[in-house]
């Protein structure tokens, strides 16, 4: 049903949901938009009308090839019933995500060129001032009305304005788990680098289907962006996986800026023609069920990855407390939990992260592996043994002679 959106425009259908307000299909005095009305409680809260007031130039005048333009910006009194809304260039095309799930992962080539066109849009951004603070595939569109997609980033400013915290209010931590920089866990001010770790994450999810540090209970997700090492992408050029590296580095300071990782990302293009998506495995990031949004949350979080632990006779240490995780009569408590192996303790391709392997490589932890260890310490065993005998053997026959 068609409903007025102040004095200019039209909404006339839903487009979209997220936790922050409801994306219409709506028309204007220059054509198609897109308007994004906020929540009614957002809509109401006077000190967050109040800084999107403040940041209404800037949010009007961002613009570049690699960003969904804002064109007008209504406050309250401004829009019929007091609503809060964006209203947007309209991009005829899927998001990323829904890209993603198709394809499943995409070939280098096509993986950068989007990341490259979206680290310029922050550029742009970062140089106004404006960080995103929740880049990740759902906020970002491809516009695929020419003859090439072209990726753009929407919500620009949108979640910093929101989730500023409120007076009176504490401060906590807010974003979506899998894109999170470690700095915003550790409480830390978001900066420039925070966006930069979240657009490295989803260049990573593109090539290889599942983000470096996700899977399981969001608890564990923040401990691992805090203290694994993301695991190596099998059959990825090196300077691809390099850049990669530094920017998912877990100190700010590491992390290359905006322009500097589109500049780079650009040079690498040719290099990457004709090149397929990874050829990997990835049972670990198979088939992750994500629990309804509540109401008013900043993000999902997955539920545990109980098939994925199938394979691995013993699952991890975890219980599963996230609604639609599959109970597990052995389930593991922190009073009763295996011991881990030395590969485990090591973190990251060893620890607990999803891992890219090769197909016929057996999964860190898992009953192959497991069994391949035990191969490879009673061959070591035997060796030795036979040593000592020959030694033996010789030290008698000396004796004797």
């Amino acid at each position: 049903m068609a409903r007025n959106i102040g004095s200019r425009y039209t909404a006339h259908r839903v487009l979209g949901r997220g936790s922050a307000g409801t994306v219409w299909l709506g028309e204007g005095p220059d054509g198609p938009v897109a308007i994004k009305v906020l929540r009614e409680d957002l809509a109401a809260d006077a000190d967050l009308v109040a800084r999107f007031a403040h940041e209404r130039h800037t949010l009007l005048g961002l613009e570049h090839p690699h960003i969904v333009g804002v064109r007008d910006l209504l406050l309250g009194d401004e829009a019929e019933g007091g609503d809060l809304a964006l209203v947007m260039d309209l991009v005829r095309g899927p998001d990323l995500r829904s890209h993603l799930a198709a394809c499943r992962r995409l070939p280098p080539r096509e993986a950068v060129s989007i990341v490259a066109g979206v680290a310029g849009g922050l550029a742009v951004a970062h140089a106004a001032g404006i960080i995103h603070r929740d880049v990740k595939p759902e906020n970002i569109l491809l516009d695929t009305s020419g003859p090439e997609p072209v990726a753009l980033l929407t919500d620009f400013g949108v979640a910093q304005l929101i989730e500023e915290p409120r007076r009176g209010t504490a401060g906590g931590v807010v974003g979506t788990p899998d894109y999170m920089a470690p700095e915003i866990i550790e409480g830390l001010p978001s900066r420039a680098p925070v966006d930069i770790y979240a657009l490295a994450t989803v260049l990573y999810e593109l090539l290889a289907g599942f983000t470096p540090f996700g899977g399981g209970h969001s608890g564990a997700v923040l401990r691992r962006q805090v203290t694994e090492k993301a695991a190596e992408l099998p059959g990825l050029p090196p300077a691809l996986w390099e850049l990669i590296q530094q920017c998912l580095a877990k100190s700010p300071a590491s992390r290359l800026r905006a322009s500097e990782l589109a500049s780079r990302l650009r040079e690498l293009l040719p290099a990457l023609d004709g090149l397929p998506a990874l050829d990997l495995l990835d049972l670990e990031a198979a088939d992750h069920r994500m629990v309804p949004e509540p109401a008013g949350a900043a993000a999902a979080l997955p539920a545990l990855p109980a098939e994925a632990e199938a394979e691995a006779g013993t699952p991890r240490g975890a219980v599963p407390l996230v609604r639609g995780a599959v109970p597990d009569e052995e389930r593991v408590t922190h009073t009763r939990m295996r011991v881990p192996d030395a590969e485990e303790l090591a973190g990251g391709a060893h620890g607990t992260a999803r891992v890219a392997r090769r197909p016929g490589q057996p999964r860190a932890g898992s009953a192959r592996h497991s069994a391949a260890l035990r191969r490879r310490r009673l061959a070591v065993t035997v060796a030795a043994a036979g040593a000592l005998a020959l030694v033996l053997l010789l030290v008698l026959l000396l004796a004797l002679g």
